[in-house]
């Protein structure tokens, strides 16, 4: 799963999601499923308190080389320099900015995470390990 296969240098020309963090198992890494007070994981059977999650990045990228679209999948801390701050981090920072700033609508926030992930990523060429 973790093995490159091969490197692509590409384009990003879009990104694929507005949902940059994700709540990850510490086992598996799949995506948990949260309520108020707990968290679990369908695909191990993790469970804890929802106050202890932790979180992992997910970008989704439409990318083009010289001759081919493609759409790629980034995980995790390899995204860490990109956003200045691990996923657990930027997440407590979004919580934290939408309770001090009242937001009841946070529809503003993400879309001005959006916009600045959208002026870092697109029309920049990267290397992608396949």
């Amino acid at each position: 799963m973790n093995s490159v296969q091969g490197l692509l240098a590409a384009s990003v020309i879009s990104i694929q999601n507005s949902c940059f963090t994700y709540p990850a198992c510490q086992n598996c890494f799949s995506r948990l499923i949260l309520d108020s007070r707990r968290f679990s994981c369908l695909k191990c059977g993790c469970t804890g308190e929802a106050k202890d999650a932790s979180y992992r990045y997910r970008l989704s990228l439409k990318i083009a080389d010289t001759n081919d679209l493609f759409d790629v999948t980034v995980f995790g801390s390899c995204l860490d320099p990109f956003f200045g701050v691990t996923a657990e981090n930027l997440q407590r920072y979004i919580q934290d900015f939408n309770q001090l700033s009242a937001e009841t609508n946070t529809e503003a926030s993400t879309r001005a995470l959006v916009q600045a992930v959208e002026t870092c990523f697109i029309g920049k060429r990267f290397i992608f390990g396949v």
